[in-house]
């Protein structure tokens, strides 16, 4: 609850200026102590709020996905059964699944490398975080790439339209754009550097 209404107070901040998101646990003990740290990092905050003026963080995820992509291709062929010695045919088709999924993730790969270097023209810093699993990463698939961009609003369509276009160029990978975000990727480092009990 408590998460929910600091993220939901941020939100609103940021819809009417540029805001420094600090990290929910950020405690400082009354209010004196909130205006010296103000006044002692002024020009730091100043460079960075004209810094994050005008722009938004945008998410890009990229995900590998071998059934998806074993599903668009044709099977290799295979030799005739009959030909076969009893397990044969269950060892070529395991084979073929394990090179099936080791195409399907390298393929990923490249696709996360080629689209991370296009957006990066697009925007004017980038952050990669680990991927996500579990209930953190939507649909179907792997998350092996998860990269925040601060983009400039005047950017933004060109951004999201770059990523729909990469977005089924390669079988088995999806790749989604989320946001836009209060910029915490790109100020997390700086405003925590001396938060806590001031």
């Amino acid at each position: 609850m408590i998460a929910r209404t600091h993220a939901a107070v941020v939100e609103a901040a940021s819809r009417s200026t540029a805001v420094l998101p600090m990290r929910l646990a950020t405690v400082y003990l009354d209010d004196t102590r909130v205006a010296s740290m103000l006044e002692a990092r002024s020009a730091e905050l100043h460079r960075l709020i004209s810094w994050l003026e005008g722009h938004v963080e945008l998410g890009v995820k990229v995900y590998a996905d071998p059934a998806a992509a074993a599903s668009e291709q044709p099977g290799p062929q295979q030799p005739d059964s009959a030909s076969q010695r009893p397990g044969q045919a269950y060892l070529r088709r395991r084979q073929a699944q394990r090179r099936g999924r080791q195409d399907a993730y390298r393929a990923a790969g490249a696709a996360a490398s080629q689209i991370a270097e296009h957006l990066t023209r697009l925007a004017s810093s980038r952050v990669s975080h680990r991927p996500q699993q579990g209930e953190l990463a939507s649909g179907a698939g792997e998350n092996i790439a998860n990269d925040a961009y601060l983009v400039p609003v005047r950017s933004e369509a060109e951004f999201r339209a770059a990523v729909v276009q990469a977005n089924g160029e390669v079988p088995g990978v999806r790749i989604e754009v989320t946001g836009p975000w209060v910029p915490y990727s790109f100020v997390g480092a700086v405003t925590t550097e001396r938060q806590g009990r001031t």
